[in-house]
Formats: C-alpha cells, sequence, structure tokens
C-alpha cells in the first residue's frame, strides 16, 4: 500500500543528518527519480530534524536503501544502518503523528504541518502524485489542524519568543495599544521582537550601544531607534522590555530601573515587563520585587517552558487517539478500494451469465414478437432480481471485510472473475 522510508532526531546523530540531506532546490529531481524508479507517487518531507521518503506501494528494503544511497550520494551501508522503513497502516500513523506534533522534537510545534503541506505541493508540482498519496496527505493535514484545533497540544508556549508574546499577551490583552523596547541587537532579542511585532504589537523601539545596529534591527521590525544614552526615557515609555545584549556587567542597575519606574508614573499607570534574555542578565534581578514590574530572566523562562511541556505531554494521548481514529479510517477507505473492483467484476461476471440464460429460455419458447417482448421484460425483472438476491451476501461480506484475511482472494478464486466471462459448456445439463 505505502512505503516510509525514514530517519529523525529519533534515531539518527545530528552529524549523521547532516550527511543525509537534499537541498530544496533538489526535491523534485529526487521524487521524480522516485517515481521513474518505483512506478508510484513519492513525496519527500525535509526539515531539519527528518528526511522521510514515502511511496505509493510496496516496495522492498534493498532497493529503497539502493535508491536513497545514490540520491544522497551517500555509502549503501550508511543508509541501510541509519533508514528505518514501515509498511501500510505503521506509515500512514507515522505521518499522522508528525502531522499531529506528537513525534517532533519540540513537542507540538506547529511548523511541522506546513512541512508536510510543502512537501505534498512539491509532489503534485513535480507531477508524481496519486490518489493514494493525495489521500494519505490530505488527510495528514487534517489531522494535524484537529490535534491543534481539539486539544492543547500546541496552545502552550515553550521557545523564548513564543514565551515572551504568551508573557505580553497576558499583561496587555490589546498589544495593538503596547510598546516594546528592545536593548541588544542580538539574535535572541531580535527573535523575540519579531514574535511580539507578528502578533500585533503597537510600537517598537531599540537601543543598542552601537546606534548603526539599532537603526538596522529597527528598521527589519517596523520601528524606531534611539542612542544608548536614551536608554532611561526608552524604560519609562515601554510596556514590554526585552533585554539580551551580552554586555559583561549589569546594564539597568535597580537604582536606574527605580528612576525609569518613578518618570514612567508621571506618564502613565501600567505594569511593565521585563524579559531578560541576557546572559549574563541585562537587568539587576532585584528589579522584580519594585511595585508593577514583572521580571522574567532565562531561569525564569525555562521553568515556564517546562512547566508547558508538562502540559503538551499531558496531550499526547488525546493526539494519539485522534491518529488511531484517522488511521483507522483510511484504512478503511483504503480497504473499500480494494474491494470495489472484485465486486463491479463480480456484478458484471453474474449479468453477462444472467443475460446468456435469459436469451437462451427465450429462444426455447418460439414465442411470437408481442409476446416475446413482454415475456423478456418479465424474465429480466425476475432474473435480475434473483441475482441481486443471490450477490447481496457475498457483496455485504465484502464491505465489512474489505481486504483482510483472504475475502477477496476467495471471492475471485470461486466466481473465476479472472477468466474470460460466457456461458458455461454445461449450462443445459
Amino acid at each position: 500500500m505505502i512505503t516510509l522510508a525514514g530517519i529523525s532526531h529519533h534515531t539518527t546523530p545530528i552529524e549523521i543528518r547532516e550527511r543525509l540531506t537534499v537541498p530544496a532546490d533538489r526535491v523534485a529531481e529526487v521524487i521524480t527519480a522516485a517515481h521513474d524508479r518505483f512506478g508510484g507517487a513519492a513525496s519527500l518531507v525535509s526539515t531539519c530534524n527528518r528526511l522521510e521518503l514515502y511511496l505509493s506501494g510496496s516496495h522492498e528494503r534493498d532497493r529503497v536503501v539502493a535508491f536513497l544511497g545514490a540520491q544522497l550520494h551517500a555509502d549503501r551501508e550508511l543508509v541501510a544502518e541509519h533508514f528505518h522503513l514501515r509498511y501500510g497502516p505503521d506509515a500512514v500513523r507515522h505521518l499522522y503523528a508528525v502531522a499531529g506534533g506528537i513525534d517532533s522534537m519540540v513537542l507540538g510545534e506547529t511548523e511541522i504541518l506546513g512541512q508536510v503541506r510543502g512537501a505534498f505541493s512539491a509532489t503534485v508540482g513535480a507531477g508524481v502524485d496519486d490518489a493514494l498519496l493525495s489521500r494519505l496527505f490530505h488527510t495528514a493535514i487534517r489531522t494535524g489542524r484537529r490535534a491543534r484545533a481539539e486539544t492543547e497540544i500546541g496552545r502552550h508556549a515553550l521557545s523564548v519568543s513564543s514565551i515572551a508574546v504568551q508573557q505580553a499577551r497576558a499583561r496587555f490583552p490589546r498589544l495593538e495599544h503596547a510598546s516594546v523596547l528592545v536593548i541588544g541587537a542580538g539574535e535572541a532579542g531580535r527573535l523575540a521582537a519579531e514574535a511580539l511585532v507578528d502578533h500585533g504589537v503597537g510600537e517598537v523601539v531599540v537601543v543598542n550601544r552601537t546606534f548603526e545596529r539599532a537603526e538596522t534591527l529597527a528598521a527589519d521590525l517596523g520601528g524606531r531607534a534611539l542612542r544608548f544614552d536614551m536608554l532611561p526615557v526608552a524604560l519609562a515609555a515601554a510596556d514590554v522590555v526585552i533585554a539580551s545584549t551580552g554586555a559583561p556587567e549589569t546594564l539597568v542597575t535597580l537604582e536606574t530601573a527605580r528612576e525609569a519606574l518613578a518618570l514612567r508614573r508621571t506618564q502613565r499607570d501600567a505594569p511593565l515587563l521585563i524579559v531578560d534574555i541576557g546572559v549574563p542578565r541585562d537587568f539587576d534581578p532585584a528589579v522584580r520585587r519594585l511595585p508593577g514590574v514583572s521580571y522574567c530572566d532565562l531561569d525564569d523562562l525555562q521553568a515556564i517552558a517546562d512547566a508547558n511541556a508538562g502540559l503538551r505531554r499531558a496531550e499526547v494521548d488525546k493526539v494519539q487517539a485522534l491518529v488511531e481514529a484517522e488511521t483507522g479510517q483510511f484504512l478503511e477507505w483504503w480497504e473499500q478500494l480494494q474491494v470495489i473492483p472484485t465486486i463491479s467484476a463480480l456484478t458484471e461476471r453474474a449479468d453477462v451469465l444472467r443475460q446468456a440464460e435469459v436469451a437462451k429460455t427465450l429462444r426455447r419458447l418460439r414465442l411470437g414478437n408481442d409476446e416475446r417482448a413482454h415475456v423478456s421484460d418479465l424474465f429480466d425483472a425476475l432474473s435480475r432480481a434473483v441475482v441481486k438476491q443471490i450477490l447481496h451476501d457475498p457483496i455485504a461480506t465484502l464491505r465489512a471485510r474489505g481486504d483482510r484475511d483472504v475475502y477477496i482472494d476467495a471471492t475471485r478464486r470461486l466466481f473465476r472473475l479472472d477468466e474470460p466471462a460466457g456461458p458455461r459448456d454445461d449450462a443445459d445439463g
């Protein structure tokens, strides 16, 4: 039905994953080659933590390993050691779990759902899709959406940037009215500020010792830059502070923070959230004792992340239940798809024989034209009803059992469905 060959962070160390990658500009080439080699649809889910090839049909491990070795320009032994193959229901269940976020390094992360969608878009774009893989990926995307809509698997922040947004939204439900001060121009501060901008924060101000770097970051964030000596004024005007400078000593002392808060109170009465992700810390941790200040350093953020990870882990069983339900529905669809040709062949075979026997009986009766038409209609209706009744139970059993056990094979053998249809030689006996 489906063959999956894959590696991930669960089974393969990063130094090996780095060697077994497919660049984005080669994805179409690889899945087209897979289509040519295996004669069916192919899709490739390629992320920093996994590389998974999905193929329509069941294919021998040695052939798949040889193909991957050639495409990845890697030793066959290395590919054979690290790539795990899954077939049929196991492959379906795995993709649903991936889309649902319960197979990711960061439990419940949302990016993987877009990556699964992108993988199938590449398959369609390369023209190497079919009904089976189309159904598989569409239902996987549906499973991922259900997991996030019907459970809490993705609703508890784990990254610094997402926790910063979570904390800010808790204190400022209308972020469009909040002002963010970014102290420093490093990557960690940028990511947190970008997350706040993505959630619609009202204003962004950047302060950095090097003014040119502050200007560059401010332009990227759609905000404005201030010189470093304006830090107390900027602090007094801010609602959310993201600090990440890498300075070797405390940047904002307790006294500086008190002065900024005193100036702030003359302007407005609003809470101040400080997210200090500097190492060493940019603020004196004692600022957490000041009235109206909520202060989080990296240890605080890690504690929040750990608690949230626990909440996400508690949702895994719910997502797994969704995965099992969706897998069952897919397998039922597949089994029905498999049984339809047999049911069609059975009904066609029965109808060929029915029509032959009706015609033979009519020839024996030697009826006139008027009588013949009337009797023909009666025989046709009678024979159709009899055949329908006889085939009702076998067809109902086939629909209920699908291709499990030996039902399809037994039906095809018993009714000789793979032989040419026609009247039996001993039909007059």
